[in-house]
């Protein structure tokens, strides 16, 4: 009987707990659909709450060193307190709203290298908290996003890599305490100028907030990095823009400003 108690102190016999996403696309700003299904196993337990977060790789710089954490950045509970009595089952809908600076994953159907995006679901049993399940969910971006990438890969960009890093961009308006950075190597017309483009996206429920960052060439009078380009796009006039011909311009206009030249 006390080695049944410690096995149950343990976990061993105890409720299971399965997340079913209605659908797993979603965008930022919208909904994640699904239910928690909560089995019970050998034994009377009292749930004390149910939730469900959304968990991302996140690049955290440390001094002359850096390394990634999972951080969970925005959770809701589902229930309060109730009891589950074994093989008991309690079937929980829930609407997971989005927050409007998820980090995308997706782009024209293919995964974009980097990214690790997940609906974490915790079950708390006696102060014991179980992370239970995790599921993919795959991040889409929004219109006004698709249609600057895509101006990007018609310029002949070429997409590199994308990562979320902790920490605030100054300028801009931001909630969480990270961002992500999608990485794209030069165009041919612009590799005598910079290694390398960083876009930063951080929409909010009105307006998009763009950020363009360059890895400068080097040389003796250009080192470093250069944060050239911040800039607001209204989501209603964002489809009649000619993107492609914006960013040529600001590319070459700031480029030009800083000694950049092509």
């Amino acid at each position: 009987m006390v080695f049944k108690r410690m096995l149950q102190a343990m976990g061993v016999g105890g409720p299971s707990v399965e997340t079913v996403l209605s659908n797993p696309n979603c965008r930022p700003g919208g909904y994640l659909d699904g239910q928690v299904h909560v089995v019970g196993g050998d034994h009377a337990v009292a749930i004390d709450y149910v939730s469900v977060g959304l968990v991302t790789k996140v690049e955290v710089e440390s001094g002359d060193s850096e390394y990634n954490t999972i951080q969970e950045f925005h959770t809701k509970r589902l229930t309060g307190a109730f009891q589950l009595a074994p093989g008991g089952r309690h079937d929980i809908p829930f609407r997971f709203e989005v927050p409007w600076e998820t980090p995308i994953t997706e782009l024209y159907g293919q995964h974009l290298h980097g990214m690790t995006m997940g609906l974490r679901t915790e079950l708390e049993v006696a102060r014991a908290v179980d992370k239970g399940d995790l599921d993919a969910v795959a991040v889409h971006p929004l219109p006004a996003q698709e249609r600057i990438l895509d101006a990007l890969l018609r310029l002949g960009f070429r997409f590199s890599k994308a990562d979320v890093e902790r920490g605030r961009i100054h300028g801009v308006q931001q909630t969480l305490p990270f961002y992500q950075e999608i990485e794209f190597y030069p165009a041919p017309q612009y590799a005598r100028a910079f290694n390398q483009l960083e876009v930063t996206f951080i929409p909010t429920p009105h307006q998009l907030q763009v950020v363009l960052e360059v890895d400068k060439r080097g040389g003796v009078f250009t080192e470093g990095r250069d944060a050239f380009g911040r800039f607001t796009v209204d989501y209603a006039s964002a489809e009649q823009a000619d993107w492609a011909g914006q960013l040529d311009g600001w590319l070459r206009q700031s480029s030009q400003r800083r000694g950049l030249f092509f």
